[in-house]
């Protein structure tokens, strides 16, 4: 550490914050939300999307019986669809030019759950190039781990910028 360290690192008052560097991140995670919220098989699957920071998403929803299946638990579809959601969503946020695709995905259902709010919680693990690694995690409203699944994500042609829940949302933060 230099001798300089108190004097050198304080803030003169013209100097630019901190908070400004994070402002192209935190946009592109909100442009990211706005994706998520316009997506139409979103309109089947009610829930929100939080990206939390670089690397990290959650999606907040709520099983209803319409979820069950036959033996009244939710059916498989929406542990999958909140898992991948979560992963692909937490590995988005390091990739900023182009919309990933699921390669593959592994899940394990560890208990069934009925009616409540759940939180799926996804989280980068590797690879920043071609292919992304992120992990993800379902917790019921006691706070117990329902499910959890590792996805592989890879960067497709797919413009970020040409698609319009992401644009719109990048507009509107904009004015």
């Amino acid at each position: 550490m230099p001798k300089c360290f108190m004097a050198c690192s304080a803030m003169s008052s013209t100097a630019t914050p901190p908070e400004t560097a994070v402002a192209g991140a935190a946009l592109h995670w909100r442009a990211l939300e706005g994706l998520y919220d316009s997506a139409p098989v979103n309109r089947l699957f009610e829930s929100a999307l939080t990206i939390e920071g670089e690397g990290r998403a959650s999606i907040s929803f709520t099983v209803e019986e319409r979820h069950y299946h036959a033996a009244g638990a939710a059916h498989g579809t929406i542990y999958f669809k909140m898992l991948d959601d979560a992963a692909f969503y937490a590995a988005n946020t390091l990739v900023t030019d182009r919309f990933l695709l699921t390669t593959s995905f592994n899940l394990h259902f560890t208990r069934p759950v009925k009616a409540g709010q759940v939180r799926a919680e996804g989280r980068w693990i590797s690879g920043r190039k071609r292919v992304l690694v992120a992990e993800s995690r379902l917790v019921d409203a006691e706070g117990e781990e329902i499910g959890r699944g590792t996805g592989t994500f890879m960067r497709s042609r797919i413009a970020l910028s040409g698609l319009a829940g992401y644009a719109e949302t990048l507009r509107s933060l904009a004015r």
